[in-house]
């Protein structure tokens, strides 16, 4: 089991807990593995740009590069300069070419239930007709086209069309707002925006021609506004609609020409905007482009989901509306010629097996989820799982956040059947691919750490001088070498400066966007999250993600949340919103389970890290992506006014925890 380790005061952050337990990788899983030798690492750090250069030789490209890497404006590095390619003809035209037409690119399944699988023709078909749709509405090659739909084969669809013709697009998540939706239209001046007509969540309709309408009355450089009928007959609501404006997508289709040829695009021409959160109260679009962006995921692909096209059934249970979905539910798994599962709805709808049911049904071998939805999993009861085929699995992914040792504990016995590999990620938005990961086939892993930087990846733990830190000390984490699918800046004016500022500015050579991490006595890398979730507690800095990881551990505990609150005596203190597993869960006495939680924190981390308000709730401030919006609970503990909730799955737990802390204090 885990034990503590000794402070090391001049750490950036505070190493305060350490992991004994490793994994080999099973020798069943080595023998097939695409790749089972390390040397491949040294390969790669001795020449990095002939190693991505033979990553970048496996796609189909129209014009040759000519240069790998031309980083003489650093840090906005150019890769592949020089060379054409068109990401949409990469994804489907060379699969059919290669007689690959009739095998499934997705698995698609409603949350109502509705199914069906549609194969790379069908896809191809899908994406050629679009594109004919957008051309005729105007839109060009650079333009931009918004998109804000629910998990349908039509939202892959629009992206590979856009693709095909050279727009880009900015597809806004199905959970946010209409304010959120017009900011992101209106600061990349999209002339076309892509809707439906609703979705399906948790059994309830998500009105999104409703949203989009609201957003349109102020964003005029848009045209045209799309609708897929996905609700159709099923709609509660009446639906608003502008003539001239707004077009239905079936009718489009019906009229649009079979054939459009993939346009060329040059290797840094802008590929997609994906918007993201900043220190300010403006979101950030970031660039990514074409060439570098292709190479990074396919390799990433193949190197740390030791994909296998012509076997796997692959299911990332992400949403297409963030970076893991656009990188691993759309165009990795395409480029390679990949059977996905394409899943609309929420895992616990209409029953909290329904994820299992899912990979019974397709026989999925390889699971990409986030460590929330584990936990949650952790709390619904092992015997949803076990009633469930789960043989064909054979490898697991972990994304958004660090995972706590005993989640991924949990994940390898009770899902993997300790069998399959887990591949723990991370990785960014302005990262575009995996940068820190298990090689299945290589790495000895250990619960909850993301272990080393993939091949041809140059990371490191540094101090506040930029120093890399020596093994069992904590700092920050930077990357020290370009990368292929790294953004290329942020859009619009200022968008250069702003992109140097926030990335770039604290080492001009180090790309440092905020992390916290750790090396253990083995140099395994342990994600300590974001650098503004370090706690300063009497003196000592600790990370939020040591103390949940504590927390988690004790075996009343399914889930927490940990952050900081003003404090006049320490500086800070910490505030731990936990919940506790189902199991016996009635007439437990929650004053014991309160005081042998805070002294196994006391005894794992030490007694300053322990909890100084601590509340049980029966859940916690989630966005529909599953992450804990932990801003929230910080204004909860704090007794502040609480912030914007619309992009919670349930704003009500705000409310309950607010009356939950205001008890405790009375």
């Amino acid at each position: 089991m885990s034990e503590g380790t000794a402070v090391t005061s001049g750490d950036a952050i505070e190493n305060l807990l350490s992991e004994a337990r490793t994994f080999a990788p099973p020798a069943e899983f080595v023998a097939q593995a695409n790749f089972s030798d390390e040397a491949i690492f040294a390969e790669a750090a001795a020449d990095p740009e002939a190693w991505w250069a033979r990553w970048a030789a496996r796609l189909d490209w129209m014009t040759p590069f000519e240069t790998v890497l031309d980083n003489s404006d650093a840090p906005f590095a150019k890769w592949f300069t020089g060379g054409e390619l068109n990401v949409s003809q990469n994804c489907l035209d060379r699969h059919v070419a290669k007689g690959h037409g009739s095998r499934v690119a997705y698995h698609w399944e409603g949350e109502d239930g509705e199914r069906r699988s549609y194969t790379y023709d069908d896809l191809l078909d899908l994406t050629e007709r679009f594109a004919n749709v957008l051309l005729g509405l105007g839109v060009q090659k650079g333009d931009r086209v918004a998109i804000f739909m629910p998990m349908i084969i039509e939202l892959p669809a629009a992206m590979l069309a856009c693709t095909r013709i050279g727009a880009a697009h900015s597809i806004v998540f199905g959970g946010f707002a209409s304010s959120a939706l017009a900011e992101r239209i209106n600061d990349a001046d999209c002339k076309v925006v892509i809707t439906a007509d609703g979705g399906w969540r948790r059994g309830k309709q998500v009105r999104l021609k409703e949203l989009t309408d609201e957003a349109l009355l102020s964003t005029p450089t848009i045209e045209h506004c799309v609708v897929v009928q996905r609700l159709g007959d099923q709609l509660d609501h009446p639906l608003g609609w502008v003539e001239g404006r707004d077009k239905w997508w079936h009718e489009l289709m019906a009229d649009a020409a079979p054939h459009a040829d993939p346009t060329p695009m040059a290797s840094e021409d802008l590929l997609y905007l994906l918007y993201t959160s900043g220190t300010t109260a403006k979101p950030k679009g970031l660039m990514h482009t074409t060439g570098g962006y292709l190479t990074g995921i396919v390799a990433s692909m193949e190197m740390v989901f030791d994909a296998k096209p012509l076997t796997d059934v692959y299911w990332c249970a992400a949403d297409i509306g963030w970076v893991t979905g656009h990188s691993y539910i759309v165009y990795g798994p395409l480029a390679l010629g990949m059977t996905s599962v394409l899943y609309e709805g929420a895992p616990d709808w209409p029953a909290q097996d329904r994820n299992w049911e899912i990979v019974e049904r397709y026989g999925v071998t390889i699971l990409y989820t986030a460590p929330t939805a584990i936990r949650a999993f952790i709390k619904w009861g092992d015997h949803l799982p076990a009633a469930h085929d789960l043989s064909s699995l054979r490898l697991l992914g972990s994304v958004g956040e660090p995972i706590n040792p005993e989640a991924w504990m949990w994940y390898h016995r009770v899902i993997g059947g300790e069998r399959c590999p887990i591949v723990d990620t991370w990785w960014q938005t302005e990262t575009g691919h995996h940068m820190i990961a298990p090689m299945p086939g290589i790495t000895h892993t250990k619960p909850g750490s993301a272990t080393h930087a993939i091949p041809g990846i140059d990371a490191a733990v540094v101090d506040e001088a930029g120093e890399p830190v020596p093994n069992g000390h904590g700092g920050l984490l930077v990357i020290r070498q370009p990368w292929p699918g790294m953004a290329r800046g942020i859009w619009g004016e200022g968008g250069r400066e702003r992109y140097q500022h926030t990335y770039w500015s604290k080492w001009p050579h180090l790309y440092f966007a905020g992390d916290g991490a750790k090396l253990d006595s083995d140099g395994y890398l342990w994600l300590l999250g974001r650098v503004d979730d370090v706690m300063n507690v009497s003196g000592h800095r600790i990370s939020t993600m040591e103390v949940e990881s504590a927390l988690v551990e004790h075996e009343s505990v399914a889930e927490a949340a940990v952050v900081g609150m003003l404090d006049e005596l320490t500086g800070e203190a910490i505030a731990a919103f936990v919940t506790l597993n189902d199991e016996g869960s009635d007439g437990r006495d929650e004053a014991a389970v309160r005081a042998a939680l805070l002294e196994h924190v006391a005894e794992r981390i030490g007694k300053f890290a322990r909890p100084r308000l601590l509340v049980f709730t029966q859940g916690l401030p989630k966005t529909r992506s599953g992450k804990i919006m932990r801003r929230l609970l910080k204004d909860i503990a704090e007794g502040r006014a609480i912030g914007d909730t619309q992009t919670l799955q349930d704003a009500a737990v705000v409310e309950q925890l607010q009356a939950t802390v205001n008890a405790l204090r009375a």
